[in-house]
This record gives structure tokens, sequence and C-alpha cells, in this order.
């Protein structure tokens, strides 16, 4: 990217959280400027008649797609969606699309995106032109396994239970989202069989050549509306010392991953492009807390990171946000 220039965004799908999030930091993001936001049913209306946090902050409208003058366009239709638009639209070969949605995340014949989890293919995503974001449950996961693969030390089973807010579920209301559903409830869904677990198992076998453990996933819908915490264990033979120094150097490079000194909670990440980790030895199992918040290093701050890294910016450019710790 040339010194100065900035990079000219547009978003697909403009309507719901993930891109409210991406409108949310692309504003102050000192290297980017938004040049047209559109959905389908919104056309001409104020940003903040959808996004009603942004009264006050935009005049906005949103509009038609215009390639014209952008450098990369975020796609967040909706799962379905992206390969729909990808198939049925002229995309100058210049500018660059980073996809939120599950369309493009498995590895298949004739698909040519990059899966953009930073902490395990950065350089890759650097030379990218198309990138699959990962799913929110699939980052908070993967950040708690990739260490133990990527030293070919998953061994065993994995056992994953992970809880998220009602705003994963997207911003279309439905039973399971509801106020009055949800507030005071918890519930299991798409046990052993949810749909990031594809993705997961993509990573750790591209980490550890040959993996091929069963990884047992229990998600559950929680009564918040955002944030991802999962508690993983599985068979480890190393000392908690062990433990804690592998995972340190494998994320000394990487700045949105922490180590926690203590067990952590999730308003710690709540808001922020963080992910913190934090490791426990019982008998012979480890167990790993990872905790991120599902939009923004699970989604909407992940992408940017992704563009930050496409651009050749550093990775942390427009993304130092605060936890909301209270």
């Amino acid at each position: 990217m040339t010194q100065g220039k900035k990079i000219n965004v547009g978003i697909v799908g403009g309507a719901g959280y993930t891109a409210g999030e991406l409108i949310r930091i692309l504003r102050f993001h000192p290297q980017a400027e938004l040049k047209y936001i559109q959905s389908g049913s919104n056309n001409g209306k104020p940003l903040f008649s959808i996004h009603t946090d942004l009264l006050g902050d935009t005049d906005m409208c949103f509009t038609d797609i215009d390639f014209a003058d952008v450098d990369v366009v975020f796609l967040c239709s909706g799962h379905g969606k992206s390969v729909e638009f990808m198939n049925q639209t002229a995309i100058p070969d210049r500018v660059k699309i980073i996809d939120l949605s599950h369309d493009f995340r498995l590895n298949r014949a004739g698909n040519d995106f990059v899966y953009g989890l930073p902490e395990l293919n950065r350089e890759r995503i650097k030379v990218a032109s198309r990138i699959a974001n990962p799913g929110c449950f699939a980052t908070a996961i993967q950040l708690a396994l990739i260490p133990l693969a990527s030293a070919g030390l998953l061994t065993d089973e994995v056992h994953i239970n992970a809880i998220t807010g009602s705003t994963g579920a997207g911003q279309a209301p439905t039973k399971t989202s509801h106020f009055s559903w949800r507030d005071n409830n918890l519930s299991v869904y798409k046990a052993f069989e949810h749909q990031h677990l594809g993705e997961i198992c993509q990573s750790l076998g591209q980490a550890q050549p040959g993996f091929e453990k069963e990884v047992n996933f229990i998600p559950v819908r929680g009564n918040h509306t955002r944030g991802i915490f999962v508690t993983a264990y599985t068979r480890y033979e190393g000392t908690l010392a062990d433990a804690n120094k592998l995972f340190a150097d494998f994320y000394a490079s990487h700045p949105f991953v922490n180590m926690a000194p203590e067990n952590p909670d999730m308003k710690q990440v709540v808001n922020t492009n963080k992910g913190l980790l934090f490791l426990e030895k019982h008998g012979n199992k480890l167990m790993i807390i990872s905790c991120i918040d599902n939009l923004v290093k699970g989604a909407s701050g992940q992408a940017i990171q992704n563009m930050n890294l496409m651009f050749g910016l550093d990775e942390r450019c427009g993304l130092n946000l605060k936890a909301i710790g209270f």
C-alpha cells in the first residue's frame, strides 16, 4: 500500500451485527475510509436507522454496490449468500474480498480463499486476495488447541464446552434469541455436530498433519449478548510449566492473544479483538480456557486484522479497543 493512501472499503450486507461492528471500528481506523455500505432492503436509508448506535456519528446512507473506488469489500450477507454473490458479480481483480460467512472456510476444489486465522496463516494472509474469515466458536477453540497441535501434542480426544452470547445467532429475531426466552436461561444446541467443527478439524490437521482424534464439542446458548467462553481439555503428559511455555512461545509474535496470569472472565475481552488463554493441569489432562468477543475477534475485528495484513499494515491498526469490564 502506498504510504499515506487510505484503504477504500465497501461492505455488502450492511444491516447485520457483523457489518455494524465493522462500521463501528472502521470509522476510527486511521488508514481506512468507508466508501459504501450496501443493504438490499435498506437502500437510501441512513445507517443509524438500522444501526441506532451510530445516531449522531455519521450521516452515511445505505447505497448500491460500486467497485469503482474500493480496494477491499467485506461480505456480511450471511451463509449461502457469499457464494451466490461471488458467482453472480463481476468483481475487478484489484478488489480484495474478505468473507465473514461460512461459505469459503473449508478446502475444496476451486476454492481460492485463504482461511483467515492470523495465528495460523499470517504469512498466507499477507499475500492473499480472498480471505474466508473464521467462525466465532472456531476462532476461540482453535486459539486453545493450535499450540498443542503445532507441537504434535494432540494425542487423544479433545473435549470442549463453549458458551456464546445471543448475537452469535445473528440480528434476525428467533425463538432462541428472544429476550424473554434467553434471559436467565441456558441450553445446549447442535451437540457434537456444530458447523464450525469442520474448520476446526481442518486447521488442527494443518497444524498437526495426520491428526484424526475426536473433537467433542458441546455448544451452549448463554443469557448474555456477546462473548464466547471456552473450556477444553485433553490428555497431556507434560508439566503445567511446559504447557505455559509452549503457549507463551507460540503466541509471542501474535499481538492479540494473551496468556492470563489467573483464571480469566469473559468481560476482560468483550468489545476487543483480544483472546485470553489460561491453562490448568489436572492429573494427565490439560485444561485450556479461551475467551473472545464473538463479534470482534470472532468476526469483524478479525476481519479488519486480516485487512491490515493484506495491505501491509501493522495488524493492530485501528484495533486498540478497551474491554467493557463493568
